[in-house]
């Protein structure tokens, strides 16, 4: 699972070069913040994907899972964790990524496991016994290749669109 950073990086260093030397603070946030409707879809749609994630246990006795022994739902933490950062100064794009330090501890590498579809824990943490669930792998990956076509369209025409105020 990687981090999405949408970047032209010759094109959008161009821009913030010459965007700096017009002093036009209000096309530069104005760039900032189209750059991040672009990417919104994209969080969203990650959050959706991530909370409605099947994750199925081995068939098992016939037993139902039961309610999770910590208070915190896995799927809902990992969604809130998902964040977008849109910078215009050294290496200028849109990044959305998990977010590692908003996660507890004990799930900052539970994304990565989840975008395997094999997910290997032990059973409400006794460590003698363990068991292995599965979701569909890369969910991560399908949903910004589905993303990815769309995100540099709208960031290609805020380039073009932020060049031509710049004339």
């Amino acid at each position: 699972m990687q981090d999405v950073r949408l970047i032209g990086t010759g094109q959008l260093l161009e821009l913030q070069r010459k965007l700096r030397a017009a002093g036009h603070e209000n096309i530069r946030s104005s760039m900032q913040r189209r750059i991040r409707r672009a990417a919104e879809p994209l969080k969203n749609d990650l959050q959706s994907a991530i909370r409605g994630l099947p994750i199925s246990s081995p068939g098992g006795r016939g037993r139902s899972g039961g309610r999770s022994p910590t208070t915190r739902p896995l799927r809902g933490t990992i969604a809130q964790a998902i964040r977008i950062t849109v910078r215009n100064t050294g290496n200028p794009g849109a990044r959305v990524f998990v977010d590692k330090g908003a996660l507890p501890p004990d799930l900052r590498n539970m994304p990565h496991v989840i975008n395997t579809g094999r997910i290997r824990h032990p059973v409400y943490g006794n460590r003698r016994r363990w068991v292995t669930q599965t979701a569909p792998p890369l969910w991560w990956d399908k949903t910004v290749r589905m993303h990815q076509p769309r995100m540099e369209r709208d960031v290609r025409r805020v380039v073009d669109d932020v060049r031509q105020k710049l004339n």
